[in-house]
Order: C-alpha cells, then structure tokens, then sequence
C-alpha cells in the first residue's frame, strides 16, 4: 500500500484527487491538507510515501516547501501552470499533473510511482543527477530547453566539450549542460567505459580496436594512455578470442 498526502489550498482539488485515489487499490490516502505547513506536521508523525503536491499556494509554495525537505517522499505535482514543468525535474518529481486531468492520467502517474517503489532500493538508479534524469532503460537530458529521451542501449559514444557533453546515438546528437564526471557515474561499465579523458563508449557498439583508437560506428575515437589498460581488461573479461 502507498501511503500518501494531498496538499493543495482550494478544498475542491483535494476532493477531487481524494475520489482519484480511492479509486486505486494500491493507494491510501492518509491526510488531506491544505497547506504545506499543516503538511509537516504529518510528515513528522506518519510514514508518507508519496505527495500529491499543487505549487500555488499562499504562505509557502509547493515549490518552496519541497526544498525545505530534508527526507523527500515522492512526490507528483498537480497544477494548473504548464510552465513550472521543468523546474518539477529540477526537483526530482515522479510526474506533473497539468489542471484538468483525467483519470487515466492520474492512474499512469500512480503507475509510475509504484514501479518506482517496487524497484529494490540497492538497485536503484537515482532518477537525477545534475541534469540528466536516468532509468534503467532511457535516459532524460535537458538540450535547448526541452527534456530529450535517449534509449541508453542506442547510444554510441559521450564526448566531453568543456561544460558540456555531446551524447551520440542513432538519432541525432544531443547536447547537454554536464560533466563527464556525473555521466560516467551513472551510465557504468561493462557497457560504458572511458576511454580517453574527453570520450566514454559503449561497449556493444564498437567495431574494432586498433592501436590507440577505438571505432565507434564511423567514429575513430582515441584511447588515452591512461585509459587503455582497465580498458583492455575489461575487453578481455568479454569474451575475447585471441
């Protein structure tokens, strides 16, 4: 069961998201609030799964009062301003509920969150890090202020460009505000491996390994001295035939 809270100042909204929830087996409703401060009080005396959050609010917005936790359930935002979307990944929310919403559309967000919390914590993949939201299948990056998705098994290569990095899969290249650093922690070897200070690979998409460079589809990508041997090792833990 997902024990959850609705937070939102018109008391019309709570009672139309209280018939959404009763309607799905999975979900408890546990309190009805509206404000953020009335909120903590029951997030300091209950276990809360996940918050059903509106952002505009008097005294405190939702916005504001998910910043000021220090222990986050997930949460689901549900407003009525399209254009609070990109900041809600900012903050790590599992969905954005645009005012009027369906059923249906309430129904895949609570989806959502249930897979989420059935995943084992130790397995999880932290659904942001910096400016890249991952699951285990696609990754979300911000390029030209859209959210772009990347089907983590069609990318080629990550290219390092000063603040940058330019991911390559089989569409075209997407360029996004990152580190090295923060992709290379969350797209991990065997599959990814570094390569050269400024480039990552995916394994399963090399052609050949020549010398000192690596090809990628029509890509000739350097491999670093300082890159080339836990490279090779693990080329050789691949099943390779001399």
């Amino acid at each position: 069961m997902i024990r959850c809270i609705a937070i939102d100042d018109e008391k019309l909204a709570l009672d139309l998201i209280e018939d959404d929830i009763l309607k799905v087996p999975f979900l408890q409703l546990v309190k009805k609030c509206r404000s953020g401060l009335e909120a903590l009080e029951v997030l300091q005396n209950e276990k809360i799964d996940l918050i059903f959050l509106d952002i505009q609010m008097p005294d405190i917005s939702g916005i504001q009062f998910l910043k000021s936790l220090p222990n986050k359930p997930l949460v689901v935002f549900t407003t009525a301003y399209e254009k609070y979307a990109l900041e809600g990944f900012d903050l790590d929310v599992v969905d954005y509920l645009l005012k009027p919403y369906s059923f249906d559309r309430f129904l895949k967000a609570v989806n959502k969150v249930q897979d989420y919390l059935l995943i084992p914590e130790k397995n999880r993949i932290s659904r942001t890090a910096g400016e890249i939201s991952i699951s285990s299948e696609f990754i979300f990056v911000k390029s030209d202020y859209k959210l772009v998705k990347i089907e983590i098994a069609e990318i080629q290569y990550i290219e390092s460009q000063k603040d940058y990095v330019k991911i390559v899969s089989g569409g075209k290249p997407v360029v996004t505000l990152s580190s090295m650093k923060a992709i290379e922690e969350k797209l991990v070897a065997p599959d990814f491996i570094r390569v050269h200070r400024s480039f990552m690979v995916n394994v399963r998409k090399i052609r050949y390994i020549q010398r000192n460079f690596v090809m990628v589809g029509e890509k000739e990508i350097p491999l670093g001295d300082n890159y080339k041997e836990s490279f090779l090792q693990i080329i050789n833990q691949n099943n390779r035939i001399d």
